[in-house]
This record gives structure tokens, C-alpha cells and sequence, in this order.
């Protein structure tokens, strides 16, 4: 059971709460309209431990997100991140699974699969990021980082390279055909994925011609591929074209902060309940003591990356970085993705290291976030006030540009999407819990954000959620898997489990829907394993 929130809501009361279904907002009125799904009477018991137990061996028979497999798409499911966005809750389930039980059945899991997770690390496995060096975290690519088609000349060297910082860039060819003067070339772009075409036609590579081609794509960006170009020659000249044919896109790897937060938080978890605990200490304490230097090593990669001033810290994409965005500030939930493991670690150690850069970060998020007219916390996915959210333009040079790989961009002031608002609600109560950052009426409006802005019915009246913090649309049933991700704001409110397990019981996930297992089936063991924590 999680701990008791420091607030004045005394036990008893919290028990009257629950007994007499009270409600908050959206979320207890939707409640009272379908009694049958809150009270659980659907086929899985989804706060069952045995239910949590039969599909963590299921998990291990296979599917994405395996712990010996590594981050990039070199892994036997070709999908980048899944060590992040599944192998990370799979270990986050166990912790929360055993703060419930206290069985170090759970502990034992986790080092199962944590020691696998480590072992793939590219400094284990020897592999580097963009900049050639091998670093212990798991570098991603595509579908995430920025493509590079390296057009060469017949004898193989390098004269262009045109780079693409849309998603997806490796679904790109990229043809090259003659153009329709001496010494000029048409290139013809084709991302299968977003079915978009560009053609840019009667290229040149002399610097001097206004068809040169770096200056024309600059000129055009960001386009509906978001191109930019590098001339690769040591001395431009004019009358080199490029070898006609073919090409193909392909991404550089990168370390994202945010998948070493969401791979080492459970780490850092198992670190500080070893810490807190003289028997564990008996049991775990060389495995603990591993695993602190992994997480220390796996968060220093970021250290690069990280800001702070008078608003508190963040991360940011340094430019160059081979990313859309490099040069600007990274949304809310990926600076404290990372955050997630400094607040562990904070706890674990002690240090002050640690335990300032949680409070800068928590500065930082408290100033993003805005009480509405139900006083309930509103935020967006960009940092209000930064270069994206506020948008940005190229200056005309490449070289005093903002961002390499994306010239000019935003405004962009979208609402948190309540999947990624669940790390930031993660970070938000750990930090709250450690006692450097937040406040007790924090905790409730994060709260009252998911009883009164994202838990809602349908128009048939069953329950349902909206897709940002901000209301706008009611998500489909995969967004409403999500929901028990925000199960560490429930001690402030008892309807945040309820509507959860409602949402489960409406819709029945499972690991296998025809014979094929669920690529989310990470996140499905730890909404399992929080539905099992929220219980009471």
C-alpha cells in the first residue's frame, strides 16, 4: 500500500470516502453512473496479484521489450526504445508490486531482468552513439533521431549530405536523376511512412550557383520532410555531381535523457528500498551496491545536457545533436523522465548533487504548471515560455541558426497528452515524497487534474478519459490504458484508482488480443501492478 499523503485526510475518513463511492469532479459523477465497473465485477480482476503473476511468465516467453535485447533497432523486434517505453515498466511493476507485497520474490525478478538490461549497455556491448563513443546507457535511433543520404561521386566520395529530421527517415529513398542542365541533378525524396514526396529539381553543387543545392534546401526548410543539407566536400567546386541512382536514408544514434530515466528510475528504486532496509541490506546489498554505480554512470551521460537559472533546471538537445529540435530545450516529461532516478538516487545517497538538481527540476515544473477554474493544474508538453512553445526563425545562416536540423519551428503549445503527464505526475509526488519539491497542495490539484480533467464518460455514459490534462477529446481505449499510470496522485483522491480500475474493467486489456501479444505489454504489467498498489 503506498504511504499515507501528508495531508489532513485522516484514515477513517479516507475509508468513509471509499465506502460511500465519493466523488470528485468528472471522475465521481462518471463513477456513480456505472457502480458495476468500479466495483471490479468484470471477468479479470485486475488488483489481483495472480493476475499480475500469469502474465509477467507470459511476458518472459517473449515479445518486445525483452531485458537482453538492446535499445536500438538492432534488436530482434527492429523497434527503437523498447527497453524504455516497455522493458522500463515491466521493472517498474515489479518494485510497485513489491512496495505492495513486500515479497522479495519481486526483488529477485528485478535482478533477473535488470542484469540483463545492463549487460546491453552500449559500453557492454561496444557499440557508440553519434560522436563514436561508447557510453554505459542505451542509445536509440530511428524512428526517433534525424536521417543522413550521403550522395557520393563515382569514385565513392562523399559531396552531400542531405539530412531528414521528420520521423520515420529510414522510410525515405532517396533517387537521384540528371538534371536538365550540364552539371545539375534532380533528387526525388519518397517517405513511405507519411506518404510524402518532394522533388527538388536541377540541383548544383557550386557554391555559387543560385541553384546551389545546400542553399535551396535551406531556403525551402522545413518543408513536408523537414530537409536540411551539408556540403561534405574540404574544397567545394563547381562540376561535381553526384552519382546517379539510389540511396537510402539512415539514422544516427543518440542517448535519449529520457529512456535512461524511464530504464534506470526502477533501478534506482530497487537501490533506495534495499538502502531503507537492514534485512534487505543482508540479502541485496553487492547487487545494490552494482546498481548505484550503474545508475550514477547511466545519469552522468546527461550531465552535458543540463541547465539551470533562477526558473530551476532542465534538459536540452545540444545543437548538432541529430535531432529534430537540437539546440532547444526538451519537453517537461523528458527533463524529468530523468528526474525520476536523481529523486532514487537522492533518497539512496543522500547527496547534494542529487538532491539540488531534483529541487531545480521541481522548480521547473512547478512553474509550468497553472491552476484552472476547478483548481486543477493545467501544463503543456513544451515549456511555456521556451523557444519552441514560443516558436523560433532561421536567421539566414546555418552557422547563427538556433538549430541545425530544424532552422525555424513552432510556436507549438499543445496541452501535456496525459500519457506523457504521467511522468511528470511520477516525478512530481517522488520529489513531493523526498521533501525537495512541491507542496502538499501541489499533490491535490495534480490530483483534481485526473478526477476533473482527464477521468470522464462517454455518450453512453461509461467510463472513459480525455487525451490531455486540459480536457479536449475523449481518447481511445488505448489512451485509457494509460490512466493507472497516474496511480501515485490516488492517496490525495481514492477516485483515481477507481476510475482506473473502471477503465480496465470496461475495456479488458489483455497481453494477447487474435494470437498476437499486445506491443504494449510493458505498460500493461505496470498499469497491472498499479491497480495492485492503488487497492485498498
Amino acid at each position: 500500500m503506498p504511504d499515507i499523503p501528508h495531508s489532513n485526510l485522516l484514515r477513517r475518513d479516507f475509508l468513509r470516502l471509499t465506502a460511500a463511492g465519493a466523488v470528485a469532479g468528472t471522475a465521481g459523477s462518471a463513477l456513480s453512473a456505472f457502480p458495476a465497473y468500479a466495483r471490479g465485477t468484470a471477468d479479470i480482476d485486475y488488483t489481483a496479484r495472480k493476475t499480475f503473476d500469469d502474465w509477467d511468465r507470459l511476458f518472459q516467453e517473449g515479445g518486445p521489450g525483452q531485458p537482453d535485447q538492446p535499445n536500438d533497432n538492432t534488436n530482434r523486434d527492429g523497434r527503437s526504445g523498447m527497453l524504455a517505453w516497455s522493458q522500463s515498466y515491466v521493472l517498474l511493476g515489479l518494485v510497485r508490486m513489491y512496495e505492495k507485497y513486500r515479497d522479495t520474490y519481486y526483488l529477485d525478478r528485478l535482478i533477473d531482468n535488470v542484469d540483463k538490461v545492463l549487460a546491453v549497455r552500449d559500453s557492454e556491448r561496444g557499440v557508440t552513439d553519434y560522436r563514436g563513443l561508447s557510453l554505459p546507457a542505451w542509445r536509440a535511433d530511428h524512428p526517433y533521431t534525424t536521417g543522413y543520404a550521403t550522395l557520393a561521386d563515382s569514385n565513392g566520395q562523399p559531396l552531400l549530405d542531405l539530412r531528414e529530421a521528420l520521423s520515420y527517415a529510414e522510410d525515405t529513398t532517396v533517387t537521384v536523376t540528371a538534371g536538365t542542365r550540364p552539371d545539375t541533378f534532380t533528387v526525388q525524396l519518397v517517405n513511405t511512412f507519411v506518404n510524402r514526396t518532394v522533388t527538388l529539381s536541377d540541383l548544383s553543387l557550386d557554391p555559387a550557383s543560385p541553384d546551389y543545392a545546400v542553399s535551396r534546401i535551406y531556403a525551402a526548410t522545413p518543408g513536408p520532410l523537414q530537409l536540411t543539407a551539408d556540403d561534405r566536400r574540404p574544397t567545394p567546386r563547381a562540376g561535381d555531381v553526384p552519382r546517379l541512382g539510389t540511396y537510402e536514408m539512415h539514422c544516427k544514434p543518440v542517448i535519449f535523457a529520457v529512456h535512461t530515466g524511464m530504464i534506470t528510475y526502477p533501478i534506482a528504486s530497487f537501490v533506495r528500498i534495499v538502502a531503507g532496509s537492514p534485512v534487505l541490506r543482508r540479502r541485496y546489498q553487492p547487487k545494490a551496491a552494482e546498481y548505484l554505480t550503474a545508475c550514477r554512470e547511466a545519469v552522468a551521460v546527461h550531465d552535458w545536457e543540463y541547465e539551470s537559472d533562477q526558473d530551476g533546471g532542465h534538459l536540452i538537445w545540444p545543437k548538432g545533436q541529430p535531432l529534430p529540435y537540437d539546440g532547444c530545450e526538451q519537453p517537461i516529461n523528458q527533463s524529468v523522465g530523468l528526474g525520476q532516478t536523481l529523486v532514487e538516487l537522492a533518497l539512496a545517497t543522500g547527496e547534494s548533487g542529487y538532491r539540488r538538481k531534483v529541487a531545480a527540476l521541481g522548480r521547473m515544473l512547478t512553474g509550468q504548471l497553472t491552476p484552472d477554474a476547478g483548481d486543477a493544474y493545467l501544463w503543456h508538453y513544451w515549456p511555456a515560455g521556451g523557444r519552441i512553445y514560443e516558436g523560433f526563425t532561421k536567421t539566414g545562416d546555418p552557422e547563427s541558426d538556433l538549430s541545425i536540423f530544424t532552422p525555424s519551428g513552432g510556436p507549438a503549445r499543445q496541452f501535456e497528452d496525459i500519457s506523457h503527464g504521467a511522468i511528470d505526475v511520477e516525478f512530481a509526488v517522488r520529489a513531493f515524497r523526498a521533501r525537495l519539491a512541491f507542496t502538499g497542495r501541489d499533490m491535490e490539484r495534480l490530483a483534481r487534474t485526473f478526477t476533473q480533467n482527464v477521468a470522464t464518460t462517454d455518450a453512453d455514459g461509461l467510463p472513459a478519459v480525455h487525451t490531455t490534462v486540459a480536457g479536449t477529446a475523449i481518447g481511445a481505449a488505448s489512451v485509457a490504458h494509460q490512466a493507472p499510470r497516474w496511480m501515485q496522485v490516488s492517496p490525495w483522491d481514492p477516485q483515481v484508482h477507481a476510475h482506473c480500475l473502471a477503465l480496465y474493467n470496461r475495456y479488458q486489456p489483455t497481453p494477447e488480443r487474435d494470437g498476437q501479444q499486445a506491443i504494449g505489454f510493458g505498460w500493461l504489467l505496470a498499469n497491472v501492478a498499479y491497480l495492485n498498489w492503488g487497492a485498498r
